[in-house]
């Protein structure tokens, strides 16, 4: 079982490390006790292993970052971390709907960064994060920041894993069984939404949405007119998604908003702008031209039962849709207008939305932080110095 930090105690790693540190210099001075010196990394009597219960809407998961492993467990009514999800580099972790178990889509090497390639989704028990089991796949995508390469769909009975190997394509996975079913060849589509009763949609290079009808011995791809440009304003790959309502916000480079609703035949809507929407000009491609934009790693966050989306903005050229976000802008989708702007000391990277009815706002700065805000008024309610890093995740209805 993982060890996890409980509220007004020592940390283990810091403090077994201390305690080691200590006894070891006391047993060469000839002043430890023989039954310290005998063992002496004895567990640390101020800590002890907690249950959690199952996920909370007021809980975010944090990934530690490109280059650490780990998604962190944070509660946004307290600000203090309840432990951590094991994963390794370039994994992605999805949330089981039952609240039961914690999955891990990774890859990982016999012999560390080398050696037999293994490729497959971890199971973790929700209340001890203690392994379950793994369910052996033939591939996936090694690529970091994205939300959208592994999706649970069918309530929590499917799992469908962004794969290239050697081309696009989706690993279909039983969850219930807990094996491997089949590879869906996906030619130039990636960014996976789960499709009720029908299988999956994904945004394709040529500007269409693909939707995949999985049931059948040979899946039925089915692609909608183009209805944006890849080349020229692209969407954002961390869109919105709200899955009851099984509809997708999508955005784009310049701030062109596109709604859609899923299904066997989705419906796409016409674009709108979200700076129009703000009462500010409208921003474009060309060069050296200055507007506000849409940007940053993970810059939009939906709350799914209001509708409104959460955008983080800044000034800038074309094609600066990496830069972190200097205000959020409070998007009421459905009327078509930014309702709130929200200033920010400093910019940030990532935002999430916590799914309550008075939800929070959570923003990873580039410095590490992490701020969690009241998202109706954009008070500060917690600062948590290093400990943002990656994409941030919350319990989704």
């Amino acid at each position: 079982m993982k060890m996890m930090k409980v509220q007004g105690k020592s940390s283990l790693s810091a403090r077994a490390r201390y305690t080691a540190a200590a006894v070891c210099a006391l047993t060469l001075l000839g002043g430890a006790p023989a039954a310290q010196a005998a063992d002496p990394l004895q567990p640390d009597p101020e800590l002890e292993a907690v249950t959690l219960s199952a996920p909370k809407p007021s809980w975010v998961f944090v990934e530690r970052g490109f280059v650490v492993p780990g998604n962190t467990i944070y509660d946004t009514d307290t600000g203090k971390m309840l432990g951590q999800v094991e994963t390794s580099h370039l994994s992605d972790l999805s949330l089981d709907p039952a609240g039961k178990v914690y999955y891990v889509a990774e890859s990982i090497w016999s012999k560390g960064s080398r050696g037999t390639r293994q490729d497959m989704i971890t199971v973790y028990d929700a209340a001890t994060l203690k392994l379950k089991s793994e369910i052996v796949m033939p591939g996936r995508i090694l690529i970091g920041g994205r939300k959208f390469n592994f999706v649970i769909g069918e309530a929590g009975k499917t799992a469908y894993v962004y794969n290239l190997d050697p081309a696009s394509s989706v690993n279909v996975i039983d969850l219930v069984k807990g094996k491997f079913v089949k590879k869906i060849e996906l030619p130039g589509c990636a960014s996976l939404m789960p499709v009720d009763g029908v299988g999956f949609s994904a945004l394709c290079s040529d500007g269409s949405l693909a939707t995949v009808k999985t049931a059948g011995a040979k899946p039925e791809i089915v692609r909608s007119a183009p209805f944006f440009s890849a080349t020229n304003d692209p969407i954002f790959d961390n869109f919105g998604f709200n899955g009851p309502k099984q509809e997708a916000v999508f955005l784009t480079y310049t701030g062109q908003v596109y709604t859609a609703k899923l299904g066997a035949t989705p419906t796409i809507s016409e674009p709108f702008s979200i700076q129009a929407a703000a009462g500010v000009t409208p921003a474009d491609t060309k060069p050296l031209d200055v507007y506000w934009y849409p940007g940053a790693r993970q810059g939009l966050a939906l709350h799914s039962a209001s509708g409104l989306a959460y955008v983080l903005m800044h000034t800038g050229e074309y094609w600066t849709h990496k830069e972190p976000g200097t205000e959020i802008w409070v998007l009421d989708v459905a009327a078509k207008k930014v309702t709130k702007r929200i200033p920010l000391e400093e910019p940030a990277a990532t935002i999430a939305v916590t799914q309550e009815a008075a939800p929070k706002l959570v923003l990873g700065i580039e410095d590490g932080t992490l701020l969690i805000l009241d998202a109706k008024t954009g008070a500060e309610k917690f600062k948590l110095e290093k400990s943002a890093g990656g994409v941030l995740r919350t319990l989704e209805p």
